[in-house]
């Protein structure tokens, strides 16, 4: 099953290695957050367009394009929070290129920010808890839809049927992230045509209905219109800020993989297809209520197209949800976990599903969780800024052997397990952008200038002093002696 790559250094075709038995998409993934050895590297950077283009062509795009305009926004002020916003998966697309410099994925990668203590705190935190309560909110997304499909079905849509909908999402969800990586990589670019070709009907029906020269019914300026663009860049942002975890899907690239190409593959198929999805969104919002997307949707698209437009939700859903279980796993794992890969991902899977029953049938649990999801930013924007500054100050050479010891000898034991410099700089960008929240609660910072800051805020304090503090711990676990460092990206 051998091909030929591009040669990043040459620019010539060379072959590329046979996929190794533990990466194909026929067969369970053998690696969890152990170092993947040079001999079984393979593929391209650009892969990892339709990985990030599936996920991104999803139902959550379209209703929060849509909350844009239903915040007060005019259709231009709305599209263009929606390009600033997802400008942010450039960095995500940074953090993918520790991947293949590493061999490991980022829940390892990030001990030398944190230290081998510190790192498990931030996995159990901002990673699989993040994780968790991420596939279960759009576990909930997609259940809502086949529901739908139920009772257009005309089958009672009772308890019992929804349970069982609820696990056969689920089911399907983490069947692809227990077989891993390879079946990611195969599967998704059909995800990504068959997705694109649904919603370029409903983008159809959606601009032969939009009115272009809609205008809210109350204008904003000053204070009250940077504060409205701030919350929807934030909102926006939220996405690919969350993805803190990108290494993960690029660990089996050749070491010697462009840096540049990773950067650019990541970003653009999760920045295109979520600007559009995310714009019609807000286009469909001029003529329609997408206070509930699903149902307003319904009356502008052709009536045969419903159930497919319903399938599509739920496909979408799928394929984003897959990402997360299969990062949840190892963030699982990197907390100290003792279990293979895909036992911890049925465990996440056991417990989103738990959630999603719980919140659906019985209480108003998954609003509580989104209303947290709503100053996730607060972190996960210092941790992305952490992440890439200490990319940037390694010039990306990270040494695979240290960062997989987890014993007080490792290089990344730091000061008793934690790196200062790592955890002042992250606990400081939460606590300054704490200050600044203006949505579940209201920070001092944000009642007196009367606006939410907390992602500009946090991500600034964050780097700052990372950048600040962290050269010295940066130099002293520099590896003595790797391939030639690659290029800073």
């Amino acid at each position: 099953m051998a091909s030929t790559i591009p040669d990043p250094r040459s620019g010539t075709e060379r072959a590329s290695a046979p996929l190794p038995a533990g990466d194909r998409p026929g067969r369970v993934e053998a690696h969890g957050i152990d170092h993947i050895p040079d001999g079984e590297r393979h593929g391209h950077p650009r892969e990892l367009f339709s990985v990030w283009a599936a996920a991104n062509v999803n139902y959550l795009s379209l209703v929060i394009g849509g909350a844009l305009v239903l915040m007060g926004l005019t259709l231009g002020q709305a599209i263009g929070v929606i390009v600033v916003g997802n400008l942010f998966w450039v960095l995500t697309g940074v953090l993918a290129t520790s991947g293949p410099a590493a061999g490991v994925p980022s829940e390892v990668v990030t001990r030398a920010l944190y230290g081998v203590l510190g790192n498990r705190v931030n996995n159990a935190v901002g990673g699989w808890l993040v994780s968790v309560c991420y596939f279960a909110l759009n576990l909930a997304a997609a259940a809502t839809a086949a529901f739908a499909l139920v009772e257009r079905a005309g089958l009672p849509a009772g308890t019992p049927t929804r349970v069982v909908v609820i696990v056969v999402i689920a089911a399907l969800t983490l069947a692809i992230s227990v077989y891993g990586h390879a079946l990611i990589i195969r599967l998704y670019l059909p995800v990504t045509l068959v997705l694109s070709a649904a919603f370029a009907v409903v983008a159809l029906a959606v601009l032969r209905h939009a009115d272009f020269s809609y205008a809210p019914a109350a204008s904003h300026s000053g204070v009250a219109l940077w504060a409205l663009l701030l919350a929807g860049v934030t909102m926006i942002a939220s996405g690919p800020l969350s993805y803190t975890t990108s290494a993960d899907f690029s660990r089996y690239l050749p070491r010697d993989s462009s840096p540049r190409a990773i950067v650019l593959w990541n970003a653009l198929g999760a920045f295109v297809p979520s600007v559009v999805v995310c714009s019609l969104g807000a286009l469909a919002a001029t003529v329609v209520d997408m206070s509930d997307p699903q149902t307003a949707l319904q009356g502008i698209l052709p009536g045969w197209f419903v159930p497919v437009f319903l399938l599509a939700l739920v496909l979408g859903t799928i394929a984003i949800n897959a990402l997360t279980a299969y990062s949840a796993g190892l963030a699982l794992q990197a907390v100290g976990l003792r279990v293979r890969r895909t036992v911890s991902v049925l465990i996440d899977g056991v417990v989103a599903v738990a959630l999603t029953l719980y919140g659906l049938l019985v209480s108003d649990f998954l609003d509580t969780v989104s209303n947290a999801l709503q100053v996730i930013t607060v972190l996960t924007g210092p941790m992305m800024c952490v992440y890439a500054t200490d990319i940037l100050l390694r010039r990306n050479r990270y040494d695979a052997a240290a960062l997989s010891d987890e014993t007080p000898g490792s290089p990344f034991w730091y000061t008793g397990g934690f790196n200062p410099a790592g955890v002042t700089a992250l606990l400081g960008g939460v606590a300054a952008g704490a200050l600044c929240v203006d949505s579940v609660y209201t920070g001092p910072v944000a009642a007196a200038v009367g606006m939410d800051l907390s992602l500009p805020v946090g991500m600034a304090v964050a780097t700052t002093l990372y950048l600040l503090l962290g050269r010295r711990p940066v130099a002293a676990t520099l590896p003595a002696a790797l391939p030639a460092a690659l290029p800073a990206a």
